[in-house]
Parts: structure tokens; C-alpha cells; sequence
């Protein structure tokens, strides 16, 4: 038999055991051309129905997208080889995305256009993830991609702020601290607002245990409508008022003798720690431990003594050195202060009907008044020791604290009860179209007919100084709130002012209505308190204690500073001898 080939051997196989390529006939693939592959791609999405919409959206622009960047780029170009057709009458339909979106341009962090300024930072993809809660490196606000998606721009994040017209262009606000730090100051301790806003601690109304002083009956006139071309006009009175601090008070030094309390304190002082989180301004306390008693104090002087104006405004009245001629120096926050304590000392004791016969006296005559030095009249005052207890359940004994309060006058009560006493203060508008009067309206011809968009524009405006009135009014018990509506004669010049109005408040009612917590500011008290006690608990029972506690004025952060007990003595030590050559110089000059 003849050799036979293996051509011919491998041809008479059957076809079922045969090895080797495939004929043409049995291909599947056969028509479809060779496209190029590698071991290591991987399996993407099956299918992403979002895909055509976005690419419609981009108006068939080829960009680079982020979800398939873990794909290989070998072989990826061949991919439209196996798009299939579609057929003329598909073009009807279209995928149903249920994904918001939005039409509008987005600004500030995480949006998608970059600006000069402060808010680049967040502005271009990729840079720092946008916000700082960022799922995603790649994206603005909180990420966009799968877990998370805002397209709301920078508002998506935390700390996200929106861009208002020429925000770029506003100058930065630099402001000083209210107190010198010395070299030989140590910090102990740094507590930023969000942890304070946290803490809550539920205080009883507490009782009173003494009152000094004198009121007069409210001038009820005052709370109708002005007559027009007929408004009142502030008026300057000479009134001895005293707002002495804690550990000056005779009455404080008496009662810490008699152990009625461990911690004490006056109302304005107290009010400003317990609103802290809403301040912005700088200020201090100084803490005194001494025993085991604590007292908190002011410095003479002390920022808070003065009343400020739109501390809480988006855009806050410019600082001295950023002011420019002589209409600005007056709008200037210092300025504005003295402007406004002035306008407050005042319109209490104008609101008021001077009458011997007609007053409310308390149980002993005022404590800060000599008659034999004094020359000017008392004022209407009147003080109310009361105690508050600020005791935790785990506490070994309780824990007492005794607070200066402070009412301004009394009125007769319109369904013929008790006389109520009464908290007067005064918001003051300076210029409604100057920078820094954070929006507010004109009050001489919208006080009327839109109060409850002035009141409001006053709460966002000057939140910390009406819910320190506020905390002052809860803590001496007084049944109502005046708020006097004062404005300038002439918007250029700080000399004049007129009453516009006067509106009344429940302390209770109006806290509500700013949503002003006090359980907040007791805790933020005991927390203090507990810090001091905790230093000193190894140190002997005589030891004096002296503490700084510091409102950061750029930063929204607590300090307490550990400083020498002869700490700010020799600056009263000064100032008293200033005082006596002032008086001695006027002696002369008589």
C-alpha cells in the first residue's frame, strides 16, 4: 500500500474527534472582524444606562470619565466595532434618569466654576476633594460619585459657603484681642464652639434672697406710634447708675462670708459666657478662685461693658484702619459701641416717670450709692440677688451660685395684678445704607408697616447682644422686655437720635422666638466651673487663683489662661492714680 500523506490522514478523521483550526463553515464568529483583547482587562459595567443621557448633555463631546478609569486602554478603541445599529424609529425614545439635576450655575466650593479669592480652594476638581467631608477625591462638594451625589455646588459640604455679589472683593477682617497675653500667661486650655453648643445642664428658676434699690413706673406713652414731625428726641440725663463687677460688690462679699454660695457672678457678666457661641467680638472674664469660692469678674473697661452694633452681620461694620473719611470713622465698631451704650444708659432713664411718691422700693436702699460723695440723682435700678442651683446628681454636696441681676423700671399691670417689673434696652440704626447695616431696612418708613421684618432682620443681625438682654431678663425673673427703636437725626453725624418706636416682650416668649437655649449656657457655666475646681483641687484651702478666659476674635474658640494673682492689680493701680491727677487738674482749673 502506498505511503499515504498526512494531508490525507488528517482529512479522513471524523469531524467530531478532529484537532486543529476549524473550517470557515464551522466558525460562529464568522463575518465579525478581530478585535484586539488583553489577559488583564477587566469587566466593567454591563450595561450604564446613564451614559446617554450624559453624553446628549455634552452635546457628543468626548471626555474623559471617571467611572471607567479602572478599565485598561488596550483595546478599547475597537469597541464601536461591535456598536450595534440603532433603527430609525428608536429615536423617539429616551432613558428615564431619575437623578437631580440642575439647570443652574453653580458657585462657591465644589462648583464647577473657579474664581479668584477666598473660594478657590474647593472650586477645581480634584483639589482637596471639595469639601472637607469628601467621599471622593475627584468631585466638588461631598463627592459625586455612587455613595454620595450633590450638584448643588459648594453647599454639598461641610463649610461650603456661597459667593455673594463681589465677596471676592471684601477686605479681610483682622481683629484684635480684647486683652493683651503676656509672656508669663500659660494656656490650658482650647474649647472651640461646636463642642460648647453641646453641652446642656436643666437649672431650676432659682430664689431670691435679697433686693436693693428703687424703680419708677414705666412712661407708657412711649409705646405709642410717634406723631409725625413730632418724634422724641434721646435726651442726655445725669444719673448716677453703677455696674460694678463681682468681686467689688459688698453685698457678693457679704453673702460668700455667710457660705450661702461657691460660685458668684453678675448678670452681664454671667450672660456673656453663657451666650458665647453666638458671639463673634472679642472678650474676657477673669475667674477667681479663691477658698473654695469662685468669682467671676471683668476688667475695668471690659469690652462687654459697652454694647456693640451688628456684631453678627454677614457684613459687619469695617475696623478703624480699613475706615476712610469721616462719615466711615463714625460707623467704625468702636464708634458704634459708645454710640450705642450711650443710647441705652439714656433711653432707660427717659422712658421712666421721676416721681418720689411714685416708685417701688425694695427692701434696702441702693448699696453702691454715697450720699455725702455723690452730687447727680440715683437712677432707676434695682438689684436682686438670686441663687441658682447648678448641681449634678453626681455631686457629693450641691452645688450653689449666687447672681447680681438687674431690672430698669415697673408697670401696672393691664389685668390689675402685681406690678410688673421690667428690662429696658434699645436697638439703635445708624444708617441703613452704609456698609455694615447687614441689610437692614429703613425704619422710619417700614418700623410701622413691616416690624416683623425689622425685628427679624435685628435677631440674624445682632443675635448675641439680644440674647445676652434676653439671659439678663430670665435670670433677675422681670415680666417683660421694652425694646426701643432709636435711629440717628441725621444719618452723617452720631450726635442726634429720635425714638421711633417701642415694642414690648415676654423674656420667656422672645428666648423661643431666637432660639436661645438656657439649659445650653448653664452647661457651658458648670463646665467652667468644673474645670477651675478640677486645677486647684491639690492646691492648699488659702491659696488665691487667678484665670483668663478668652474669646479668640478671629476664631470661634475659647482660651483659659493661667496668669499671676497680681494680675491687671497694677493697672487699676494706675488708672486710680490717673483718676485722682484728672480730678486734681479740674480742682485747679475751678
Amino acid at each position: 500500500m502506498a505511503p499515504t500523506s498526512i494531508a490525507d490522514l488528517v482529512a479522513a478523521l471524523p469531524s467530531e474527534d478532529s484537532w486543529g483550526p476549524s473550517s470557515s463553515a464551522d466558525n460562529m464568529l464568522n463575518g465579525v472582524p478581530y478585535a484586539p483583547f488583553s489577559k488583564g482587562d477587566k469587566l466593567g459595567r454591563m450595561a450604564d444606562w446613564t451614559a446617554e443621557s450624559k453624553d446628549r448633555d455634552r452635546q457628543g463631546r468626548q471626555q474623559y470619565n471617571r467611572n471607567f478609569r479602572d478599565q485598561q486602554v488596550y483595546g478599547a478603541g475597537s469597541s464601536s466595532l461591535f456598536t450595534i445599529q440603532a433603527a430609525e424609529d428608536e429615536s423617539s425614545f429616551s432613558v428615564v434618569d431619575n437623578t437631580r439635576t440642575s439647570a443652574k450655575r453653580t458657585f462657591g466650593r465644589g462648583g464647577g466654576t473657579v474664581f479668584r479669592g477666598r473660594g478657590q480652594r474647593g472650586g477645581m476638581a480634584g483639589q482637596r476633594g471639595g469639601g472637607r467631608g469628601g467621599f471622593q477625591r475627584a468631585g466638588g462638594g461631598r463627592g459625586q460619585g455612587d455613595r454620595y451625589y450633590d450638584n448643588r455646588g459648594g453647599r454639598g459640604g461641610r463649610g461650603g459657603r456661597r459667593f455673594g455679589w463681589r465677596d471676592y472683593d471684601k477686605p479681610q477682617r483682622t481683629r484684635e484681642a480684647s486683652v493683651n497675653i503676656r509672656a508669663d500667661w500659660q494656656m490650658l486650655e482650647e474649647v472651640d464652639f461646636n463642642r460648647l453648643s453641646k453641652l446642656n445642664l436643666e437649672t431650676p428658676d432659682g430664689e431670691e434672697l435679697d433686693s436693693y434699690g428703687f424703680l419708677h413706673y414705666y412712661d407708657r406713652s412711649y409705646d405709642r406710634p410717634p406723631v409725625k414731625n413730632a418724634e422724641r428726641r434721646v435726651q442726655a440725663l445725669d444719673r448716677a447708675a453703677y455696674n460694678v463687677t463681682t468681686s467689688q460688690d459688698p453685698v457678693i462679699h457679704e453673702l460668700a462670708e455667710k457660705n450661702e454660695a461657691t460660685v458668684f457672678a453678675t448678670s452681664d457678666i454671667l450672660s456673656m459666657l453663657m451666650c458665647a457661641t453666638r458671639s463673634v467680638y472679642s472678650w474676657d472674664i477673669v475667674i477667681v478662685h479663691q477658698g473654695n469660692k469662685i468669682f467671676f469678674d471683668k476688667r475695668p473697661g471690659a469690652s462687654m461693658d459697652l454694647v456693640s452694633v451688628n456684631e453678627n452681620a454677614q457684613d459687619a461694620p469695617l475696623e478703624v484702619a480699613e475706615a476712610s473719611g469721616k462719615l466711615d470713622q463714625i460707623n467704625t465698631p468702636s464708634a458704634l459701641a459708645m454710640e450705642a451704650t450711650f443710647i441705652n444708659h439714656n433711653f432707660a432713664l427717659q422712658t421712666v416717670t421721676e416721681s418720689d411718691e411714685a416708685k417701688i422700693s425694695f427692701a434696702k436702699p441702693n448699696p453702691f450709692y454715697n450720699e455725702a460723695e455723690e452730687t447727680e440723682p440715683l437712677a432707676s435700678k434695682g438689684y436682686k440677688y438670686r441663687r441658682f442651683d447648678i448641681s449634678l446628681e453626681r455631686d457629693e454636696e450641691p452645688l450653689q451660685m449666687v447672681v447680681r441681676t438687674e431690672v430698669d423700671a415697673v408697670m401696672k399691670s393691664p389685668t390689675g395684678g402685681a406690678d410688673q417689673q421690667l428690662v429696658v434696652k434699645a436697638l439703635n440704626e445708624f444708617d441703613s445704607k452704609a456698609p455694615g447695616s447687614g441689610g437692614a431696612l429703613d425704619w422710619r418708613s417700614k418700623l410701622v408697616s413691616q416690624r416683623g421684618a425689622v425685628i427679624a432682620t435685628e435677631m440674624k443681625n445682632n443675635s448675641c447682644k439680644l440674647a445676652r438682654w434676653t439671659t439678663q431678663a430670665i435670670l433677675a425673673q422681670a415680666d417683660g422686655m421694652k425694646l426701643g427703636f432709636i435711629s440717628r437725626a441725621n444719618p452723617r453725624s452720631a450726635a442726634g437720635h429720635v425714638v421711633l418706636g417701642v415694642v414690648g416682650y415676654k423674656p420667656r416668649e422672645f428666648a423661643t422666638q431666637m432660639n436661645l437655649n438656657l439649659g445650653n449656657g448653664w452647661g457651658i457655666v458648670r463646665t467652667i466651673v468644673d474645670r477651675i475646681r478640677g486645677l486647684d483641687a491639690d492646691e492648699p484651702v488659702d491659696a488665691v487663683k487667678k484665670y483668663v478666659l478668652i474669646k479668640d476674635p478671629n476664631r470661634s474658640v475659647l482660651r483659659l489662661y493661667s496668669v499671676p494673682a497680681t494680675t491687671f492689680e497694677e493697672d487699676e493701680e494706675l488708672e486710680a492714680e490717673e483718676k485722682n491727677e484728672d480730678e486734681e487738674d479740674e480742682e485747679k482749673d475751678e
